[in-house]
């Protein structure tokens, strides 16, 4: 079935959100360079110490983050509703795995915690508007598969929570998701269990594919729930190593993240 042609007053409403959403990306980038060269060089000096340092500066990417999604919100360039999220604020010692259908997914769950550490691609540290942020913040980039599991088992043994994208990248709409192991290996690893969070968007916006100026006809909605908590202990004490334990969670962590209904 043919689509309808779009009426004048939604072309302007479209042609609004194209202008909206690259002035808020445009502040976006302003802001992450303030920051980057005036603000955290300032909390660098202060700080008594790297822990102290690391946590002022992820109070300010959430208030920052958030910021960014209220102007997404009220210039008209996106909507969203969070369901769960009070649960998620009182996590502790805890892996949180989200799917990961939009490029600002990483911004909207970040917004809603004055702590989290990430689990980021290695290839971000050369992005001149993000390699400041992720370094002043202590986040943990993934390259070394060793250093990289001591490193999220510090962070959590300190009750921490750290938010990883098990697919590694975007979604592809109508393409079937694979989940890498990372998430589970870290699970495993450091025995901590994960709480799920999941994503939809409606209709598709900056999905794997989609510059940011290809905007959907309708005004794209975000709804962010926070799901329950999958424990790793079971799986540990069911499996003859820490490989085939990872696998089997790997495997349950598909079935939540992506239910058969969305296949």
């Amino acid at each position: 079935m043919e689509s309808r042609p779009l009426t004048v007053k939604q072309n302007i409403n479209k042609l609004w959100r194209v202008f909206a959403t690259g002035l808020c990306f445009s502040i976006f980038g302003l802001g992450a360079l303030c920051l980057t060269f005036i603000v955290f060089p300032i909390i660098t000096i202060s700080a008594n110490n790297q822990h102290q340092r690391e946590m002022r500066v992820q109070s300010i990417i959430q208030q920052s983050f958030a910021f960014f999604c209220r102007t997404m919100r009220f210039f008209g360039a996106i909507d969203y509703k969070f369901i769960g999220i009070e649960t998620l604020q009182q996590d502790r010692n805890c892996l949180i795995v989200a799917n990961h259908p939009s490029l600002i997914d990483y911004v909207l769950i970040a917004s809603c915690l004055p702590q989290c550490d990430c689990l980021v691609k290695a290839s971000i540290w050369h992005n001149p508007f993000i390699k400041g942020i992720v370094k002043a913040a202590g986040y943990i980039p993934n390259r070394d598969p060793e250093s990289l599991i001591e490193d999220c088992n510090q962070r959590l043994d300190s009750g921490n929570v750290l938010l990883v994208f098990p697919e590694g990248t975007r979604t592809t709409p109508n393409k079937t998701s694979k989940l890498q192991r990372g998430a589970a290996q870290i699970a495993v690893r450091t025995e901590t269990d994960l709480r799920v969070i999941h994503i939809t968007v409606t209709p598709n916006f900056l999905t794997k594919k989609m510059k940011w100026y290809q905007v959907p006809d309708t005004k794209p909605f975000f709804r962010v729930e926070v799901k329950g908590k999958i424990a790793v202990t079971p799986f540990i004490c069911k499996a003859d190593s820490a490989t085939s334990a990872a696998r089997h969670v790997n495997h349950h962590l598909a079935t939540v993240l992506f239910p058969p209904s969305e296949q």
